[in-house]
């Protein structure tokens, strides 16, 4: 293997592992959440566009591609719900 591979591989382990531990939490206080705010996924979807960008420059063409797939999902999902974003105290 090569030394991108493994990182390419490591950094979506580390995805994976961090996806999995906020499940849990999620699954712990089932009661407790609420509905999500809106406005963060679109703000997660400006972030990870980029970050998909440069990944698929410097890296690995495949891992940015799906970096800018999270970022376009986060942004279409924002903006669906829009009429639901909090209003700024």
């Amino acid at each position: 293997m090569t030394e991108w591979t493994l990182i390419s591989i490591a950094i979506i382990s580390l995805l994976v592992l961090i996806g999995i531990i906020l499940l849990l939490i999620v699954w712990r206080k089932r009661g407790i959440v609420g509905e999500p705010n809106y406005q963060v996924f679109f703000t997660l979807g400006i972030v990870w566009l980029p970050v998909g960008v440069v990944f698929m420059l410097a890296v690995n063409p495949a891992i940015g591609f799906a970096f800018m797939g999270m970022g376009i999902g986060y942004l279409a999902i924002g903006l669906a719900n829009r009429d639901k974003w909090e209003k700024k105290k």
